[in-house]
């Protein structure tokens, strides 16, 4: 894909933008493709203030290769129409791989479900045979004075033999089974939670949102979500060091967390950003709250635990939307979103509401 649909992202061009990049002349027109891709998707990442990410490089990977042609084709239509690239819109193209593995996680549980009834009502039934036959070869065994009787008794001692043994088989194929569940069960909640910081991740708050959407619009009651966004997190990472960076992080989203309840959840959407549910209160109450975490959390005062050298001041800034207000919930989500940005761009450290 050419660097001029690449190149342009909250920044206003990627750093290696028209400028040569020394390839050796006798390079392959393979080696000159591939370094060309490498070149692309740094590009789009850098160009697009993007975090380097597993799920970030698989993204611009599609796109700079045309592997993913749909993703392709929105992006193009997104440049076009002068709108930024941002991490929302990349986690939204994989929106549809969460609910596949979902999909398939809830038919693998099924399937282990039916299985271990299906091993479940065997074992039993064999159980009941086994009982029976016991009888009687019990009954054969004392009758055992002619040759006819004994060699019954054999044969009924062999098949008894190979009940038991099938019994077996099938209490272990249901104990088997039931380790699987039990290991499927924590895979999906481990696939709902972000290890970093403990907090409900961007695929939990989705389902949560339909719930919380749903019973609002019941109740007739407010609901809002805001963006949240740490405040020049790159520079952090830069002079401090990864490590730093996630204590802020943590930092950050036990901050947040503080003010969680029943009626207001918080969530890491990815990288440094953070998303917000506030049930029954309308966006300029809900970004009141959110302001006096901002307030209080823009006074402490961080240290880099291994150098002991002062961070400074660390503030986040948000976006909030009334949901509402929308025609649904993923367009409330884009207009925190641009919130947030509008935050950003008049001097961060601060609280917008959408329109």
């Amino acid at each position: 894909m050419l660097k001029g649909l690449l190149g342009l992202g909250r920044n206003a061009e990627g750093p290696d933008s028209g400028k040569p990049h020394g390839k050796a002349s006798g390079a392959s027109a393979r080696d000159l493709a591939r370094q060309q891709l490498i070149d692309d998707i740094g590009t789009f990442l850098i160009g697009n203030d993007l975090d380097i990410s597993e799920a970030n490089l698989t993204a611009a990977f599609g796109i700079c290769s045309g592997s993913t042609p749909a993703v392709a084709q929105k992006y193009t239509e997104l440049r076009a129409e002068g709108h930024p690239v941002t991490q929302t819109w990349i986690d939204e193209q994989r929106g549809g791989t969460s609910d596949t593995i979902a999909r398939i996680a809830d038919k693998l549980d099924r399937s282990l479900e039916d299985f271990a009834s299906t091993s479940r009502d065997a074992r039993k039934t064999a159980a009941q045979y086994s009982s029976e036959m016991q009888v009687h070869v019990e009954k054969a065994s004392e009758m055992q004075e002619r040759e006819e009787i004994r060699n019954l008794a054999t044969l009924a001692m062999a098949m008894l033999e190979r009940t038991q043994h099938l019994e077996q088989e099938m209490h272990r194929s249901e104990r088997e089974a039931a380790a699987l569940r039990r290991r499927l069960a924590k895979a999906r909640r481990d696939a709902d939670h972000d290890h970093l910081t403990g907090l409900p991740n961007r695929r939990a708050f989705e389902g949560l949102l339909t719930r919380q959407y749903a019973e609002a619009e019941r109740r007739h009651e407010a609901l809002s979500v805001a963006f949240c966004d740490i405040d020049n997190f790159k520079r952090i990472n830069d002079i401090h060091g990864h490590d730093t960076g996630d204590r802020v992080i943590q930092a950050i989203a036990g901050a947040l967390a503080k003010i969680s309840d029943d009626n207001c959840h918080v969530a890491r959407h990815g990288g440094e950003e953070f998303v917000m549910l506030f049930r029954g209160l309308d966006k300029v109450e809900a970004a009141l709250r959110l302001d006096e975490v901002r307030e209080t959390f823009a006074k402490r005062s961080f240290v880099n635990r291994q150098s002991d050298e002062p961070i400074g001041q660390i503030s986040f800034s948000a976006g909030v939307a009334d949901v509402f207000a929308y025609p649904s919930s993923r367009d409330a989500l884009k207009a925190a979103d641009v919130a947030l940005y509008a935050a950003k761009a008049q001097g961060r450290n601060r609280i917008v509401t959408a329109g």
